[in-house]
């Protein structure tokens, strides 16, 4: 690398900002103006120094680049899934960036028929995203939804499948999501806030109908809620959903009265979550009610939901978290979490049948019910791998038990075996005692000697679950000598709903500091050293580098933060900016003292601080509507000047994508390959 080259200094403008009688001084506020040429000008500067820093790993990029395309079969296809009458596949052809999704009538030996080549619909387009594809009930119908700048504002358009025609009918600013009524001409869909992209309106359109004349149906007035609306799995009902974190509220409809008035199925109280599932002529309700965290499930008759008719089905569990249910005519089947390990139980509905648990031996893995919407069957399909074992798709006979592997993901070029790597989890002791569970792969024949390079991967917010993943990607760094590793830290649900709840609001800290006791445990065990351990983290994992960064940055030689949320206070006082006034369970409201002080605590941003900080490599996307670009870029204009360290400093942002990267599949693995470059070129590795 060239250290003789100059970073970009960004001009510091000073804007004082007051709350609660403390002065905050913010010098790159400035940033935030999207369409300011200034900012424009320092961002493509950014982008012209990493290009230059990393000149000289250009051959290992494009190596990498190569070596992790070539695993990838290009002709791929997913497991066909049969409803209504057709089977539906989505495929990618070889050389192609898209998927096409396509549909066989009644058996797989019939003609394909092209719903959506997306190859061809991205043609001309950067970016580009088509999701949300819903058929009515006659087939005829397909509503699909388009984003072509990756701020998730999605367009909805209709197709008539018997034609191919696609209509001019355009339905702009909504979150790609809507549901046909059974008479198959009204659709509803989910529109969003044009300022803040919260979703907050469902509408109704009747085909043949402008625009003009869609019906608001629903309002959501509270900004701390989110909307969505979806068609019960049984087809009698459909669903608005409203939610925030702690609190959700849903209303029902008869599918086949589309015109008729919406009921609230349950009022929402502060703090009672559920979620439903109709069958037959009940609802089974997910719900924490009666202080359940790990939530219990309930039934109720179908016309009598509030929750004073609620029966308890299965009980809260204080070791088990409930996590969902997928219902069909003869079985229940339970998703479940214990001693941070998914299960799945299989609960038959007749008392003479005994209840029994999918078996899974691994130390640490992933299991999950696939896509099951056939009620009258005994198959359950199911999905299954770990940390060294490739995606399964399966099919489990629910009565025989017996099971298909329908598929395996492949692994090309002939090298890759399982049987070649270790995988297993570890517990690291928090310095309150907590142990925090850390699942790690590496290949066969690393000793534990401190000499490894050790990549941490971490995020913790949200309830979210890293799980124990396959990825045929990461075998780029394993087989180069390098642990992989992921801190299940608290913030996540990975141990239930308190392990939630000791990571967010006024005990956010405990995240940091979990990810930080992880990194001491791996140095003190031998699995690595300060000199060889990195640390990765997206969007609030983003957050989580930040802070461990100014908290404890002599642990780690270097940083991957990608569209990192690392200006908390700032943002989460704008509530204009998309998202933020939903997100006040998960952090707190800085309007309120308590948790102003204490987000003051660790924002990343505002403690950046006169020390030394480990190489960093920060990626960004302009049109990010999630984090916006400008708080990676005001963080690292501000580390520039206050760092004391001689050690890398990249802003990489990519001008035509957003919170996601970029939307082709091949072109996402050009910003993996610039990140195992980063990580590579620091060890010395050069092949």
């Amino acid at each position: 690398m060239n250290k003789s080259i100059d970073a970009p200094i960004a001009p510091i403008i000073p804007l004082n900002l007051e709350k609660h009688q403390q002065l905050r001084v913010d010098n790159y506020y400035w940033m935030n103006q999207r369409e300011d040429t200034q900012v424009i000008d320092y961002l493509n500067q950014e982008n012209e120094y990493y290009q230059k820093m990393t000149a000289h790993t250009e051959d290992l990029q494009k190596s990498l680049f190569d070596e992790i395309k070539a695993r990838i079969k290009e002709d791929d296809a997913s497991v066909p899934y049969l409803y209504n009458g057709y089977y539906y596949i989505t495929r990618f052809e070889k050389g192609q960036d898209y998927p096409i999704y396509s549909r066989k009538k009644l058996t797989l030996a019939a003609e394909e028929e092209i719903l959506f080549n997306c190859n061809e619909l991205a043609e001309g387009h950067t970016y580009f995203n088509l999701k949300g594809i819903n058929i009515s009930d006659d087939n005829i119908w397909a509503a699909f939804a388009v984003d072509t700048v990756s701020r998730r504002e999605y367009t909805i358009q209709l197709k008539n499948l018997l034609t191919g025609e696609i209509l001019d009918t355009k339905i702009e600013n909504t979150t790609g999501g809507s549901t046909w009524a059974n008479d198959n001409k009204t659709l509803f869909y989910t529109r969003k806030d044009a300022l803040t992209l919260r979703s907050d309106k469902i509408f109704k359109h009747k085909l043949g109908t402008p625009n003009s004349e869609d019906v608001l149906v629903y309002f959501e007035e509270d900004n701390t809620f989110s909307i969505g609306v979806y068609k019960e799995k049984s087809k009698k009902y459909i669903v608005i959903e409203s939610e925030s974190t702690l609190t959700s509220e849903f209303q029902i409809l008869k599918a086949d009265e589309p015109d008729g008035s919406f009921k609230v199925f349950q009022e929402r109280e502060r703090g009672l979550e559920y979620s439903i599932a109709h069958y037959g002529e009940r609802f089974y309700v997910l719900t924490n009610k009666d202080d359940a965290e790990n939530f219990k499930l309930m039934i109720t008759p179908e016309f009598e939901t509030q929750q004073s008719h609620w029966v308890e089905l299965i009980p809260h569990r204080d070791d088990v978290l409930l996590e969902g249910i997928d219902i069909f005519k003869d079985y229940l089947v339970i998703s479940e979490r214990s001693d941070g390990l998914s299960k799945i139980k299989i609960q038959p509905w007749s008392a003479s049948e005994p209840a029994y648990y999918l078996p899974f031996e691994s130390e640490t893995y992933t299991a999950y019910t696939g896509t099951n919407i056939d009620f009258d069957t005994e198959i359950l399909r199911y999905g299954y791998q770990s940390l060294a074992t490739p995606i399964s798709v399966i099919d489990f006979n629910m009565r025989t038990k017996e099971k298909e592997v329908k598929k395996e993901q492949e692994v090309l070029g002939g090298l890759f075996d399982k049987e070649n790597y270790i995988e297993k989890r570890v517990w690291a002791p928090a310095a309150d005692g907590t142990l925090i569970p850390i699942s790690m792969v590496y290949r066969k024949g690393i000793e534990q000697n401190s000499s490894n390079p050790l990549l941490l991967y971490g995020y913790g917010s949200y309830g979210t679950m890293i799980e124990p993943y396959f990825s045929s990607i990461r075998l780029s760094l394993l087989d180069r000598g390098f642990v992989y590793a992921i801190a299940h830290v608290r913030g996540g649900e990975d141990l239930g709903r308190a392990w939630y709840d000791d990571g967010k609001l006024l005990t956010k800290i405990n995240t940091f500091t979990d990810f930080i006791d992880c990194s001491k445990f791996l140095i003190d065990q031998n699995y690595t050293a300060p000199k060889h351990l990195y640390a990765e983290g997206g969007s609030a994992g983003g957050l989580l580098m930040g802070a461990i960064i100014n908290m404890a940055p002599q642990l780690y030689n270097g940083i991957i933060a990608q569209v990192p949320f690392v200006d908390v206070v700032t943002t989460m006082l704008d509530d204009s900016i998309p998202l933020t006034t939903g997100e006040y369970d998960e952090w707190g409201n800085p309007n309120e003292k308590e948790y102003y002080d204490y987000m003051m605590q660790y924002s990343p941003y505002d403690n950046v601080r006169v020390q030394d900080y480990p190489n960093m490599y920060v990626s960004t996307g302009f049109h990010d509507s999630q984090v916006q670009y400008w708080e990676p870029a005001k963080w690292v204009a501000k580390l520039r000047v206050l760092k004391t360290d001689q050690n890398l400093l990249l802003l990489d942002t990519n001008m035509e994508a957003g919170h996601g990267g970029a939307s082709g599949r091949f072109e996402a693995i050009k910003e993996v390959a610039k990140e195992y470059a980063f990580l590579l070129d620091l060890e010395g590795i050069k092949k």
